[in-house]
C-alpha cells in the first residue's frame, strides 16, 4: 500500500501538476498568455472598426495609467521640491507656463495617470483607426498618431499654458518627429541585410570550404561569381588569398561541373 503511494507521487512529480513532463510553470504561464493575446488579436480583427478602436485605445490607456503612476513614484522627489509662487507675486507669463510644466511632469500618481492614460490611449487609437482605413502601419501614421498624442498630453496635464491651441500643436508636431525619427531608425536596423545576387554562388562556395573569411577579398578584387570559371591563382594572389587557401578554391573549381561549364 504504501509503495503504491509512494508511486503516485513519484508519477506525480515526474509528470508536473501541470500535466506535461518536467514542464516549467514560468514557460507553461507564457505559452498560455501568448494562445489568449493571439486570440484576443484575432478576436478583435472580425470587430468593427469603432469596437476595434474602443478597445484598443482602453487597454493601452489602462497600460500608460500604470506607466504614470510608475513615473510619480519617481518622480516624486521632484514634486515635492517645486511650491508656489506668493500670492502676491507677479509672474511674467513664460514663468508661469515654466511653472506649469514643471507641474505636469511632476504631479501625483493620479495625474501622471490620467496624463500618461490619454497619452497612450490617444496614439493607440489613432493608430488603430488609419491602420483599418489605409490598410497598411507606415510612418505617416505614426507620425499622425503621435502628433494627437502629442497634442492631447499638451492639454490635459496643463502643459499647454496661456496660449493653448498654439502650444497644443507645437507639442503635437515635437511628439510627431521624434516618433518619425524613432519609426525610420526602427525599420532601418530591422530589415535584413539585402544579398548581392552577384556573389551567391561565390558566397555559397567559400562557405562549404570554409573559407568565408575571404569573401570580402572577392568582392575587393570584384571576383563575383561570373568570374568563377576564369580563377587562377595570379588573380587570387593579387586580392591577398594565401597560398593554401588558393590551392583549395581552384581545386573546388576544377571539380565543380556546374562552374566549368558555365
Amino acid at each position: 500500500m504504501g509503495e503504491s503511494k509512494k508511486g503516485a507521487v513519484e508519477a506525480a512529480v515526474s509528470t508536473g501538476f501541470l500535466g506535461q513532463p518536467d514542464q516549467n510553470p514560468i514557460a507553461f504561464v507564457q505559452a498560455k498568455w501568448k494562445e489568449l493575446e493571439n486570440g484576443f488579436r484575432v478576436w478583435l480583427e472580425k470587430q468593427s472598426l469603432p469596437v476595434e478602436a474602443a478597445v484598443v485605445t482602453a487597454t493601452s490607456a489602462l497600460q500608460g495609467a500604470g506607466i504614470g503612476v510608475l513615473m510619480a513614484t519617481l518622480t516624486s522627489d521632484m514634486n515635492s521640491s517645486l511650491t508656489p509662487p506668493p500670492s502676491g507675486a507677479s509672474l511674467n507669463p513664460d514663468a508661469v507656463a515654466s511653472l506649469q510644466q514643471a507641474k505636469a511632469l511632476a504631479g501625483g500618481p493620479l495625474v501622471q495617470a490620467r496624463n500618461f492614460a490619454v497619452m497612450t490611449g490617444t496614439n493607440a487609437g489613432i493608430s488603430c483607426v488609419l491602420k483599418r482605413l489605409r490598410g497598411k502601419e507606415d510612418v505617416q501614421s505614426s507620425m499622425a498618431a503621435a502628433f494627437g498624442s502629442g497634442a492631447m498630453f499638451s492639454l490635459v496635464s496643463g502643459m499647454a499654458g496661456p496660449n493653448v491651441a498654439l502650444n497644443a500643436a507645437t507639442s503635437g508636431l515635437f511628439f510627431a518627429i521624434v516618433q518619425g525619427g524613432i519609426y525610420q531608425l526602427g525599420q532601418k536596423f530591422s530589415q535584413p541585410p539585402v544579398e548581392d545576387v552577384h556573389y551567391v554562388k561565390t558566397r555559397t562556395m567559400l562557405s562549404n570550404l570554409g573559407l568565408q573569411k575571404y569573401e570580402k577579398n572577392f568582392k575587393k578584387g570584384m571576383l563575383d561569381d561570373t568570374t568563377l570559371p576564369l580563377l587562377t591563382d595570379n588573380a587570387l594572389r593579387d586580392v591577398n588569398i594565401p597560398p593554401g587557401p588558393r590551392l583549395i578554391i581552384l581545386d573546388h573549381i576544377g571539380r565543380d561541373i556546374t562552374v566549368k561549364g558555365r
